[in-house]
């Protein structure tokens, strides 16, 4: 005890202990700044009986200066609705092609079975966590990877390339051919049970390494996981078709019929020739690392044999006129991005602008992207497909049109407008076909990726 005394008095006496604590001085310091003039009190008299800040802080100024329409737009139809899942993903990189479809079978709609993929990609994921577990087994618990990967063995979540790479692997079939399920609308539930068979496995396997069993041998206990996967997958979501016949009406009142389609046939079908990584290349503005150098994030795949997530890095400036020549060539892509940021519900816009929380609060709560990626206070949370553009008379951008899956009833019509300054600061990821790109964006695809852990803040 008189150690410790001691210790004590040296850091006081240093001035050390003094500059850490909040003492009196310190605290009557903080109480003052606190000044309760008259229009403080009235915003403390709001707060204190509304909950809801952001409402609160909804900017009258900007109200009414942004409106739905668009000089150049992508011909699409339908809104889909991704329920209680996070598939956006899937739907996203489905809704992308779902036009070409429609055209193709002269129908008036159409949409995917997003159950079907996500059966097989619930049942991948869960392989390859197996196979990181056999591959880590001699790392320790508190191994970053190895905690990382426990932490979540597997998800609702992903990227494009999960879809390429299900695509490739399964096919894909029409809607009506594997309906949504309760559990493949609302998958919490399902995938807190898979996750919690899949900790076992995993802790079992890691046990049995450390026993000294072969690898063999630890790949029998992954095959009696998945058979365990398998089963909690076919009861919540129903058992995939091999094969499967499909009748529509098209938009003349003709039914028609395709019978005795494998998936992996309607999707080689459906799919355009050149649809591949190599075409359709996933860019990024992630103002944390040099632009012009392509980035793979490890191990960011479903399927052992797919592809990871790999991007190649550009400023807004880049990815903007790429998108505003697919938009005029007809073609809508893939994106990502903050959607939570600034996002009025009711008039379903985003404005950087929306909310004035500095003057609400008497606070200056202003980071640029940069540092709002290194903290996390910012990174891509949600997939859409980007399907038009406004421009001023020089052909500049002012706004932004995403189709969203959140169903008809969410923002305009299923629809969200964004302005080109949300752009700036709120878009991460968009998939975009090569032949838009411009000359040294495509020099840079020529480059050996630069490998990023599979927990870095981007993924």
């Amino acid at each position: 005890m008189k150690l410790y005394t001691t210790l004590f008095s040296l850091l006081l006496a240093g001035g050390t202990l003094c500059a850490q604590t909040v003492g009196e001085k310190e605290l009557n310091d903080i109480k003052g700044s606190f000044r309760k003039d008259a229009a403080t009190k009235a915003i403390q008299n709001v707060l204190t009986n509304d909950k809801d800040i952001r409402s609160n802080a909804l900017n009258r100024e900007v109200q009414g200066k942004t409106d739905h329409y668009f000089k150049y737009r992508v011909k699409v139809n339908g809104i889909t609705d991704q329920k209680s899942s996070g598939r956006c993903w899937m739907f996203t990189s489905m809704n992308v092609l779902r036009p070409s479809i429609m055209k193709k079978y002269n129908l008036t709609n159409f949409d995917f079975s997003h159950n079907y993929l996500y059966f097989w990609d619930m049942f991948e994921k869960s392989n390859l966590f197996l196979e990181n577990m056999i591959s880590t087994a001699g790392k320790p618990m508190d191994d970053r990877d190895v905690y990382y990967m426990f932490q979540s063995p597997v998800g609702d979540g992903g990227v494009w390339n999960l879809y390429y790479n299900l695509g490739e692997k399964y096919g894909v079939v029409p809607k009506e051919v594997m309906p949504e399920t309760a559990h493949s609308n609302n998958t919490n539930a399902m995938v807190s049970l898979i996750n919690e068979r899949l900790r076992k496995g995993g802790y079992t396997i890691r046990e049995m390494a450390a026993q000294g069993k072969k690898a063999k041998d630890l790949r029998v206990e992954k095959i009696s996981v998945l058979k365990d996967i398998y089963r909690i997958l076919a009861l919540c979501l129903g058992e995939p078709p091999t094969t499967f016949t499909w009748r529509y009406k098209d938009k003349n009142g003709d039914i028609k019929e395709l019978a005795n389609y494998t998936p992996q046939q309607f999707y080689k079908e459906i799919t355009p020739a050149d649809y591949s990584p190599e075409n359709y290349i996933m860019i990024m503005n992630d103002p944390t690392r040099e632009y012009y150098k392509i980035y793979d994030i490890q191990n960011y795949r479903n399927t052992i044999e797919g592809i990871n997530w790999v991007y190649l890095n550009l400023p807004n400036e880049d990815i903007k006129q790429a998108a505003i020549a697919s938009i005029k060539g007809n073609e809508a892509m893939y994106t990502s991005s903050d959607v939570g940021k600034f996002f009025n519900r009711e008039t379903g816009i985003l404005d950087p602008e929306m909310y004035d929380y500095n003057s609400l609060m008497g606070i200056d709560f202003s980071m640029d992207k940069k540092a709002r990626i290194l903290t996390r206070q910012s990174g891509s949370a949600h997939a859409m497909v980007l399907v038009a553009v406004d421009v001023d008379e020089n052909g500049n951008p002012t706004k932004w049109e995403f189709e969203n899956s959140w169903g008809p009833q969410a923002g305009h019509n299923g629809y969200l407008t964004f302005t080109d300054k949300w752009f700036d600061e709120y878009i991460f990821r968009v998939v975009i076909h090569k032949k838009y790109l411009g000359e040294k964006a495509l020099k840079a695809l020529n480059q050996k990726p630069i490998l990023l852990p599979m927990w870095d803040y981007m993924n």
